[in-house]
C-alpha cells in the first residue's frame, strides 16, 4: 500500500495529453511478478505456446487480454489446489495503478531508474532499462537482463506491452483511492511499451490500450497476486 503521483508532468520529454498527473492511494498490498509471463511458464499451465518468437525464457506474447485473465485463472486454481496461495489473494492481471505504481518504484522520472530521457526516440538511459525500437533487432529477449527497479522489477520498459485489467478511460483531476478502471467501454489498457517503440512511448506514465481480443507479437503481460476484488 501507497501513495504516489500517477501520470507524468506537462513538461516530461514524449508525454502525451491522456498522462494528467493525480494523485492515488493503494490501501491494499499486493506483489507483482518480477519478469513478464515466460513461454516456459505459460506453458506449464496451460498447455500451450502462442509466442512467435520462440524461447523458452523469452516473454510469452500473442496472447490477448482473455488469455492473459484465463492464465491467471488457472494458475489460482494449480496454487490453490497445492495449497500455496494466501488466503483471500488470487492470481490477476494489475490494475494500471497498481502497474505504474509498482513500475516506479518511488521514482517521479520517465524511467524507473529515476532517470529522464535525453532524447524522445533514441537514447542511452532507456537502453539500460528495456528492449525497444533502438536496440532490440525487432526480436523479444530473455526476461531479466536489463537493470531492474528499485523493488527488482525487469523490464517494465520495453520488450512486450503489458496488458492491465482495467478498460481505459481519461484520469481524473483529483485524488483517488484504489481505481480500477471505468465499467463502460471495451479497450482494455497496456503498459510499459515494447520491443518496436521509441523511448518516449516506453516511459512509466506512458498509456495505451488495445482491444482485448487483440493478439501481436508485442503483447504480453505479468501477474499480480493480489487481495480478491
Amino acid at each position: 500500500p501507497g501513495t504516489f503521483m500517477m501520470g507524468s508532468p506537462e513538461n516530461e520529454l514524449g508525454r502525451s495529453d491522456d498522462e494528467v498527473q493525480h494523485q492515488v492511494t493503494l490501501t491494499k498490498g499486493y506483489w507483482l511478478g518480477k519478469y513478464e509471463v515466460t513461454q516456459a511458464q505459460y506453458e506449464a499451465v496451460t498447455g500451450s505456446n502462442p509466442a512467435n518468437f520462440k524461447g523458452s525464457n523469452r516473454p510469452v506474447e500473442n496472447v490477448n487480454w482473455f488469455d492473459a485473465v484465463n492464465f491467471c485463472e488457472k494458475l489460482t486454481e494449480i496454487e490453490k489446489a497445492a495449497g500455496r496461495l494466501p488466503e483471500g489473494y488470487e492470481y490477476t492481471l494489475p490494475t494500471e495503478a497498481q502497474w505504474e505504481y509498482a513500475c516506479r518504484a518511488g521514482t517521479a522520472a520517465a524511467l524507473n531508474s529515476g532517470k529522464n530521457l535525453s532524447d524522445e526516440s533514441e537514447c542511452s538511459e532507456m537502453d539500460e532499462v528495456g528492449w525497444y525500437g533502438y536496440n532490440s533487432d525487432n526480436e523479444t529477449h530473455s526476461v531479466g537482463q536489463k537493470m531492474p527497479n528499485a523493488w527488482g522489477l525487469y523490464d517494465m520498459h520495453g520488450n512486450v506491452w503489458e496488458w492491465c485489467l482495467d478498460k481505459y478511460e481519461d484520469y481524473p483531476t483529483s485524488s483517488v483511492t484504489d481505481p480500477v478502471g471505468p465499467d463502460t467501454g471495451v479497450h482494455r489498457v497496456k503498459r510499459g511499451g515494447s520491443l518496436d517503440l521509441i523511448a518516449g512511448s516506453c516511459r512509466s506514465a506512458y498509456r495505451n490500450s488495445y482491444s482485448p481480443e487483440g493478439r501481436d507479437f508485442i503483447f504480453g503481460f505479468r501477474v499480480a497476486l493480489a487481495p480478491v476484488k
